[in-house]
C-alpha cells in the first residue's frame, strides 16, 4: 500500500484537481474510484460530509477540502514547486484557484445538469462509476433519478435558470481570454503549474466530458483543450515567469472576467455570510445575480483576502489589482 490514498471520482473536478497535483509532485498514491464496492471503506474515513475527494495521508488528518490538500502537499513536498517565484504571482494564483473552485464550478454544473443531452450522459457516467465501471442492466430508471436529483440542485449552487445567461457568457469569455494567454505561456504563470492551473483545468476537463461545452471548447479554445490534456499529468517545462512578463494577457482575465463576475459575487456572498443571511444578490457586470448564501465559499474568500492583506506592501501586486478593478473587492 502506498502512503497516500485518494478516494475520488472522474466526474468530480476537485478529485481531478488533487489527483493531478499528486502526479505533479511525483508521489505514489492509490486512486480509489468511489463505488458501491468501497463505500464502507470510504465512510470509515469520511468526516462530516460524504463527498469526494477524500485524501488519506501518512502524517496528516484525513482531508476532504481540495484547497487544504494542495496546501498541505506543497508544504510536505515543496519540489517541484507549485508556488510562483514572484510573490505577486503567488497571491494571484490563490485568487484564480478560488475563482475555479467557487465560480467556474457553477458554470460547469450549469452546463452539465441544466440541459440535454449533457444531463443524461453525465447521469450515466455517475451510475457506471457507482457500479465499478459497469453499466447495470436495468439502468434507465436510475439514470433518470440521478439526472433529476442533480438538476434539482441547480438553485442551491446559484446555477438556476435566472442566472443561466450570466454563467454561460462568463465561462466562454474566460475560456477565450485564457486561450489567448496560453498561446504564449505553457501554464498560467509560466513554465510550471500553480494551484490556479490545477483548479481551473479541473473544471474545464469536466466540461470536455459534456457534449455541449466540449464542442464549443474544441472549436473556440484549442490551447485550453491542449492545456487540459497536459494538466492530467503535468510536468514542469521551465521556470515561473515574473508578473511583468505575464501581464499583457493575464490582466484581461481579471479586468474583463474576475472583476465582472466572481469578485463582486464573492464579496457579496462573504458579506451575506457575515450577517448570517440565507440569501443575497450581487450586481455583476451584466445584471443581478441572486442565490442562497454559500458559507464555505465565504470562508475561502476570507482566506484569499487575508493573503492580499499580507501583501499590502507589494507594489506590483497592488498596481495590478488596482488597474484590473479587482482591488476594491479584495481589500
Amino acid at each position: 500500500m502506498t502512503d497516500y490514498r485518494l478516494f475520488g471520482a472522474d466526474t468530480s473536478p476537485y478529485s481531478l484537481k488533487v489527483r493531478a497535483f499528486l502526479r505533479y509532485k511525483g508521489l505514489a498514491f492509490d486512486w480509489i474510484s468511489r463505488s458501491r464496492a468501497n463505500e464502507a471503506d470510504f465512510q470509515a474515513n469520511a468526516q462530516r460530509v460524504a463527498t469526494v475527494p477524500l485524501l488519506v495521508s501518512p502524517n496528516r488528518p484525513v482531508s476532504q477540502d481540495s484547497t487544504a490538500m494542495l496546501s498541505a502537499l506543497e508544504a510536505d513536498h515543496p519540489e517541484p514547486s507549485a508556488v510562483p517565484d514572484d510573490p505577486a504571482c503567488a497571491v494571484l494564483a490563490l485568487v484564480l484557484e478560488d475563482y475555479g473552485d467557487e465560480w467556474l464550478n457553477k458554470c460547469m454544473f450549469q452546463q452539465r445538469w441544466s440541459q440535454s443531452p449533457d444531463r443524461e450522459a453525465a447521469a450515466l457516467r455517475v451510475l457506471t462509476q457507482l457500479y465499478d465501471g459497469k453499466r447495470p442492466r436495468a439502468y434507465k430508471a436510475q439514470q433518470t433519478q440521478i439526472a433529476e436529483r442533480m438538476a434539482a440542485r441547480l438553485p442551491l449552487v446559484g446555477a438556476d435558470a435566472e442566472n443561466r445567461e450570466t454563467l454561460d457568457s462568463s465561462w466562454r469569455r474566460f475560456a477565450l481570454q485564457l486561450n489567448a494567454h496560453l498561446q504564449d505561456h505553457l501554464f498560467i504563470f509560466g513554465g510550471r503549474p500553480s494551484v490556479a492551473d490545477f483548479a481551473i483545468a479541473a473544471q474545464f476537463q469536466q466540461m470536455l466530458l459534456d457534449p455541449t461545452p466540449a464542442d464549443w471548447l474544441q472549436d473556440s479554445a484549442p490551447f485550453v483543450v491542449a492545456w487540459c490534456e497536459h494538466m492530467e499529468d503535468p510536468h514542469a517545462g521551465g521556470p515561473f515567469e515574473e508578473l511583468a512578463a505575464l501581464s499583457e494577457t493575464l490582466a484581461p482575465l481579471f479586468a474583463d472576467e474576475l472583476s465582472a463576475t466572481y469578485l463582486p459575487w464573492a464579496s457579496a456572498n462573504a458579506a451575506s455570510a457575515s450577517r448570517d443571511k440565507n440569501r443575497f444578490s450581487a450586481t455583476l457586470g451584466d445584471g443581478v445575480f441572486e442565490q442562497s448564501t454559500q458559507r464555505y465559499a465565504a470562508r475561502a474568500f476570507r482566506a484569499v483576502r487575508s493573503a492580499i492583506a499580507k501583501s499590502s506592501d507589494n507594489t506590483a501586486l497592488q498596481d495590478f489589482l488596482e488597474t484590473t478593478g479587482a482591488k476594491k473587492y479584495l481589500t
